[in-house]
């Protein structure tokens, strides 16, 4: 059998990152049994239907590194692969259901299915559809006034729907709803198009969240109506929130978008989003894994049905992975939109700043977790800092006297440098300290905070080289000023 898995987004928005983790399966799964996956967008829904949100869904997946071998802007056997253009399929597919007795025609009014709900909850039920249109004679509802079209459920036995990975599980035929299948306006429900498509499409498994169990005898109810074979479901944990309730804004992130602007690799956030309820294998620790490696190792059997905890935390770590293994250049392309966005640097790049930007992209590297980061920890670099405090430019044991001299005999020494790099700078720097009989910390630790203003920032010497000798020494001038000024005030 030909595996053929699909993800059938509505656009209603931007893609939730715990639907994106089951695309993740169901592309995987696709990729390492050469099976086909298909993009379908189930538009169907036209209340909640969003301008410009089918772009927005494609543009995650391919910033993520999913591609579709079936569906919109690729074409296909089976198209049309938007809902909106497959109209007349469904309409004619739910008519073929009145024919067999499987549905029926209803024209009660929204003021009555509203009262028959109120009844049925204060008698503590259910609220579902009572059935008053279900058994009345043929033509007693025209099929040319407005009315909807109905699943007749049977009202006896159970409903079996078998899932690989909670196996069988049945439902009582007398607890379902007689669904609608067909909307007034002639647009299907969810459940009618999806299982019509899915079936005409091939589609042969089903990878959805856990929460749509219950929803899947409905689905079952209608392979049997229209005497088709079901798909295989495998119906996979939910992705919560570290308080453990479901994944949601107030945890941070949740779309693709809100990730990529906050400085994730895309490879990084795909590893991530494998091992959200899914393990390599027992005992096997690794967690970082090339692409082909996830392929090769996916195996449906080893989806955990417990569900799965999107820690930020190992998020940030294993991002911070993956920027480590970036060469310099990569890097560099990769964060120069980030300190654009933060208005630090113009586009496109003057050449005269690339050798500043090359210069700061290996002293970040080790400490970045995103790529925004890189603006907090450079921004010294290209925007001016507060004048200093006399308290940050006094290190412990040393006096406001001995820190200005301090301060001098740095502004001596890298004014004379004859090459103004980390190289040249760092060893008369460190015999500086021992010449003024201070510990190279205490000088490190003054220049740091009048050169950067920062307690913590990329290594000092290549931030010295960053910022160029002008700057330095216009911050050191300025570091003098506050010394001398404090002095003077004590005399």
């Amino acid at each position: 059998m030909t595996v053929r898995v699909r993800f059938a987004p509505s656009p209603t928005g931007h893609p939730h990152i715990g639907n994106i983790r089951t695309v993740v399966f169901n592309w995987l799964y696709a990729r390492q049994n050469d099976g086909q996956f298909v993009l379908r967008i189930e538009d169907t829904d036209r209340t909640r239907y969003v301008d410009n949100a089918i772009p927005v869904i494609t543009d995650s997946l391919r910033w993520l590194g999913m591609d579709w071998d079936e569906g919109p802007e690729v074409g296909g056997d089976y198209g049309p692969y938007i809902q909106s253009k497959r109209l007349d399929i469904y309409t004619q597919k739910a008519e073929e259901l009145i024919e067999k007795g499987w549905a029926y025609r209803c024209d009660c009014s929204a003021e009555r299915l509203n009262e028959v709900r109120e009844r049925q909850r204060a008698q503590g039920d259910t609220p579902m559809y009572d059935g008053h249109c279900r058994d009345l004679p043929a033509g007693a509802v025209s099929p040319d006034e407005p009315h909807v079209i109905r699943l007749k459920v049977p009202r006896e036995g159970e409903t079996l729907v078998r899932d690989l990975l909670h196996g069988d599980i049945a439902f009582d035929n007398r607890l379902l709803d007689d669904q609608i299948l067909l909307k007034t306006d002639g647009y299907p429900t969810y459940h009618l198009a999806v299982v019509i498509d899915d079936h005409m499409m091939g589609i042969t498994h089903i990878m959805r969240g856990d929460d749509w169990i219950s929803s899947t005898p409905k689905r079952v109810l209608l392979y049997q109506a229209f005497g088709w074979e079901p798909p295989i479901y495998a119906h996979v944990p939910l992705v919560l929130g570290p308080d453990g309730k479901k994944l949601s804004k107030r945890h941070g992130a949740v779309s693709i978008d809100e990730f990529r602007r906050q400085g994730y690799l895309p490879e990084a956030l795909f590893n991530f989003l494998a091992l959200l309820g899914w393990a390599p294998g027992e005992g096997d620790e690794q967690e970082v894994f090339s692409r082909a490696e996830l392929i090769e190792r996916f195996r449906l059997e080893r989806i955990n049905l417990a569900s799965a905890v999107f820690d930020y935390n190992k998020l940030n770590w294993m991002n911070g992975v993956y920027i480590r293994a970036l060469d310099t250049e990569t890097l560099l392309d990769h964060l120069i939109p980030f300190w654009a966005d933060a208005g630090l640097i113009p586009t496109p790049v003057p050449a005269e700043m690339l050798h500043t930007l090359r210069v700061l992209v290996p002293l970040v590297q080790e400490r970045l977790k995103t790529l925004r980061d890189v603006v907090e920890l450079t921004d010294f670099v290209f925007t001016d800092i507060d004048r200093p405090t006399i308290e940050k430019l006094l290190p412990k044991k040393m006096t406001p006297a001995q820190s200005l001299e301090t301060v001098r005999q740095v502004q001596a020494l890298l004014a004379d440098l004859v090459h103004f790099d980390a190289e040249s700078m760092e060893a008369p720097l460190r015999q500086l300290a021992k010449d003024l009989d201070i510990k190279p910390g205490q000088l490190f630790g003054i220049m740091r905070e009048a050169l950067t203003g920062k307690q913590v920032s990329p290594p000092l010497f290549g931030s010295i080289e960053a910022l160029g000798r002008e700057k330095t020494l216009q911050r050191l001038e300025r570091a003098e000023d506050v010394l001398m000024e404090h002095l003077k005030r004590q005399a």
